[in-house]
């Protein structure tokens, strides 16, 4: 047999050879995955701090929502900027600017001179970092990655995510208790400078692979709105695209509303993960029917939205476990395959600003869900599982009946 042919035919089967032969994408995954695993340090280092700082755990909430809120505020902008300058230089901004806070909050640490209005601003800076880098990151991939190859790569990113989610909060917990002097419960102030420092040693290595990718040029927007202008276009694409505007609804609510309910001990393990199974398994199984794959991800939905409402009246532990497995797994099944159809959608002009988006419904309501959560857990956990898996199961009822969402369609027939 001709091994041209054969060589040829082992790349189309194995699309996760091939998507690792990409030298671009490989090094943006190398990249991002030394850099979310020394995120989950900062995670977990931070509310140590805080705690040793005062003691309080309300002030834990409030840095959280320093972060959170000019997150959301600005995720938009940071579309809008990912549609008019080349990605990888903003990502590399956004980079760099994690370095040097991450850097000095560290530095603070181990000389014991962080002080509690310190975190305060430096929560607020992380989150206006954050709104710049999540966006133009999701617009990236699209840019390295031919067509065809995009569910594979988004899986192996997504499946990255959970597996990092599961490790880095583990390996950090570790190393701070490691450093412990046994009289704080397991933390000092050095074993959480030491966390820190491993995160700020993260964002070195991503700068570092951002600058040995060769990213393509494309034509970008710049000088033909302004900011406002092309926030204002991108939310009216949105709008009028019907699937798109209707499974963005979709993705806010999976999201959220399980989020807040499942955030409990062991669901929330088994939900970790089956979301990585279900990320694996979206990048391994074959493509749905397109007539077919609107159907499937409502479906999905709402057997998340019945997975919540079980979970609120089991009495069984292995059986909440079983159900919180599920559950994680539609959901990183319908994330790897509706970022996969929202990169495959729009114009590329249009890229940065529908996956800010995207991620705004994903994660820039976190606040309000966990907040909402927290309440109604002290009145009727019950009552918060069932309602919220009721409140999904409802909004996929209200969507599976259009035609036009069912059949997830191309923008240019959705318009007609």
């Amino acid at each position: 047999m001709n091994p041209t042919v054969t060589q040829t035919s082992e790349r189309m089967t194995n699309p996760f050879l091939e998507i690792f032969r990409n030298r671009n994408f490989r090094l943006l995954w190398i990249g991002e995955a030394i850099s979310v695993l020394g995120d989950h340090f900062y995670i977990v280092a931070l509310p140590w701090l805080v705690l040793q700082v005062t003691g309080d755990a309300l002030a834990m909430g409030a840095v959280l929502a320093l972060a959170a809120v000019p997150r959301a505020l600005l995720m938009l902008i940071g579309g809008a900027l990912s549609d008019r300058f080349p990605p990888r230089n903003i990502m590399f901004a956004s980079n760099l600017a994690h370095l040097i806070l991450v850097s000095l909050l560290a530095g603070l640490v181990f000389t014991n001179r962080v002080e509690m209005w310190m975190i305060y601003i430096l929560a607020i800076l992380f989150g206006i970092a954050d709104a710049f880098l999540y966006p133009v990151h999701s617009a990236m991939i699209p840019q390295l990655v031919k067509k065809d190859l995009l569910q594979t790569a988004n899986s192996f990113m997504q499946g990255m995510y959970m597996l990092t989610m599961l490790a880095g909060p583990v390996l950090a917990g570790l190393l701070i208790v490691a450093l412990g002097d046994g009289r704080t419960e397991g933390a000092n102030m050095q074993g959480i400078a030491a966390a820190l420092a491993l995160d700020a040693i993260s964002f070195l290595a991503s700068l570092l692979t951002l600058v040995l990718i060769n990213q393509p040029r494309v034509e970008s927007s710049r000088g033909k709105e302004s900011i406002l202008e092309s926030i204002r276009s991108g939310l009216t694409f949105g709008w009028n695209d019907i699937p798109l505007r209707a499974f963005f609804f979709v993705v806010a609510a999976v999201t959220r509303f399980s989020e807040g309910a499942v955030a409990y001990g062991a669901i929330l393990s088994a939900r970790g993960l089956g979301s990585l199974l279900g990320a694996a398994l979206a990048g391994v199984l074959p493509q749905p029917n397109p007539k077919r794959r609107g159907v499937l991800l409502l479906a999905l939905a709402g057997g998340m939205g019945i997975g919540l409402a079980l979970l609120g009246i089991s009495s069984s532990t292995n059986f909440a476990a079983v159900i919180g497995l599920a559950v994680g797994a539609f959901n990183g099944y319908i994330l790897v395959f509706l970022v996969t159809w929202v990169h495959s959608r729009p114009p590329e002009e249009f890229m940065g600003r529908l996956m800010s988006l995207l991620l705004f419904a994903s994660i820039g309501l976190i606040p309000v869900s966990m907040a909402l959560s927290g309440v109604f857990s002290r009145v009727d956990v019950t009552g918060l599982f069932v309602s919220s898996g009721a409140l999904i199961t409802l909004l996929v009822l209200t969507m599976i009946f259009n035609p036009t969402v069912c059949a997830m369609e191309p923008a240019a027939q959705a318009s007609d």
